[in-house]
This record gives structure tokens, C-alpha cells and sequence, in this order.
């Protein structure tokens, strides 16, 4: 691996559904927080929706709470390559027609010393993962559950 790639950290994904294409912009001061705190950096954020006929369409970066500013501005062209037609058809095949999805690609800004450290030490990562918030709060359920 080059120098210019050993302190890259974790990459991750997120697919966020949005059913019927309703985005409140919500989560967005969250999501430019965390990127302007130096915890992720955004590497490709784009939106795609399922039409009711079932095709696919692109969705150009918009004004998503209705105020007449341009939410996502800070992101306008935020493709790092990485994402391409295949990863959108696997979203595209999850969503429910009339829904819409972002996909946000982002390095783990925060983890990226520690990872370089590891490198250079030989270590490497043979697996990853994460655990659905759904699950967690199952098993946490289940155990008060049994402890009470």
C-alpha cells in the first residue's frame, strides 16, 4: 500500500431509507457535525428513488426542510469514485417503490490514527462489523427481560 493510503481510516456506509421520499433535513446539523468535529469525512453522499413503476432516478442535491437554502451545499460533489452502478442497484433493489435513499460513503476520521498505527506495525483487519440498533435493543430487552 502507498504512504498516501496507510493513514486512511475505516471506511463505512449507511443507507438511509426514506419512506415516501419525506427528508425533514433533520439529521443533517448531526451529519455536518461530525464532520466539521473531524470525526468522519464525507467521501460520497448521493440520493437515489424508487419510483412507483419500479425504475430508479437520481435525485439532485435539494433544499430538504423547506427554508429556501440549499441543505446539502457542503456536500455538492462529494463522489469519491468508490460508489458505483452496482452499489446503486443493490440500494435500489432494498428500497420500496415511492421511497427514496441516501447513501453516504465516510471515513472514520476518528479511528484513522489508530489503524495507521496497526499498519505499521503489521496488524491487519480480517473482519468488521456492525450490529443492528433493532438487535441491540433486543438483547438488552431480553435480558431486563429475565433479570426482572
Amino acid at each position: 500500500m502507498s504512504d498516501e493510503f496507510n493513514d486512511i481510516g475505516p471506511i463505512d456506509y449507511l443507507v438511509v431509507e426514506f419512506p415516501g421520499s419525506k427528508m425533514t433535513g433533520e439529521g443533517l446539523p448531526i451529519l455536518l457535525d461530525l464532520v466539521d468535529r473531524g470525526i468522519i469525512r464525507i467521501l460520497d453522499l448521493t440520493f437515489v428513488k424508487k419510483e412507483l413503476d419500479g425504475s430508479v432516478v437520481g435525485i439532485e442535491l435539494a433544499d430538504l426542510t423547506g427554508d429556501g437554502e440549499l441543505d446539502l451545499a457542503v456536500f455538492e460533489g462529494a463522489s469519491s469514485g468508490l460508489l458505483d452502478d452496482d452499489d446503486l442497484a443493490e440500494v435500489a433493489a432494498v428500497l420500496e417503490p415511492g421511497n427514496s435513499a441516501g447513501i453516504i460513503l465516510y471515513e472514520n476520521l476518528w479511528a484513522a490514527p489508530f489503524a495507521s498505527a496497526l499498519r505499521r506495525g503489521g496488524a491487519q483487519v480480517v473482519a468488521s462489523g456492525r450490529i443492528p440498533v433493532q438487535d441491540v435493543i433486543a438483547a438488552l430487552e431480553a435480558i431486563e427481560t429475565e433479570a426482572g
